[in-house]
């Protein structure tokens, strides 16, 4: 397998109304991860993968590359992704007692390591809280604050969603 390294995206940033260039987000947004597994799972989706994600994941699971590709990767779009359970859950999303976990969380993927800041959340403030209804870390008031830059850098990382 080879991977063309995606570019960084230079998204316009949302707007507040009137057309000011400053995001509605300007004073950071609170997010902390409480691996509850919301994010993955639900409907049938894409966990975009790059040739890094995979060396990392395939090593962390001690797994030859070419086996690990074989067992967890399709291809699809012209890129890579995460096979999904048929339940449409990730196939790294673990449940047990009632509790959801990552079973790759120090290597997830770099889609999974920017949420909640990709671009459709990000678009307006009712935008944010409607992605809030399905993840609790990002209703917590005491979560760490993220300032516009690393909130943006989370946005136009090349493996955020569009």
């Amino acid at each position: 397998m080879h991977d063309t390294p995606k570019k960084p995206r230079n998204v316009p940033l949302p707007q507040r109304p009137g057309g000011v260039e400053e995001p509605w987000y300007q004073m950071g947004l609170r997010f902390r991860c409480t691996q509850c597994g919301n994010c993955c799972s639900g409907g049938p989706g894409f966990v975009w993968l790059s040739l890094l994600d995979m060396q990392r994941i395939s090593a962390f699971l001690n797994m030859e590359f070419d086996a690990f590709t074989r067992r967890y990767v399709r291809q699809v779009r012209g890129g890579f992704s995460l096979v999904e359970k048929p339940d449409y859950d990730c196939v790294f999303l673990k449940r047990a007692g009632g509790k959801a976990m990552c079973g790759i969380y120090p290597v997830r993927p770099g889609q999974c390591r920017t949420w909640p800041f990709w671009n459709q959340n990000l678009q307006t403030p009712e935008h944010w809280t409607h992605a809030a209804g399905r993840c609790p870390g990002m209703c917590d008031g005491d979560a760490p604050l993220y300032d516009v830059a690393q909130i943006e850098a989370g946005r136009n990382h090349p493996e955020s969603p569009e």
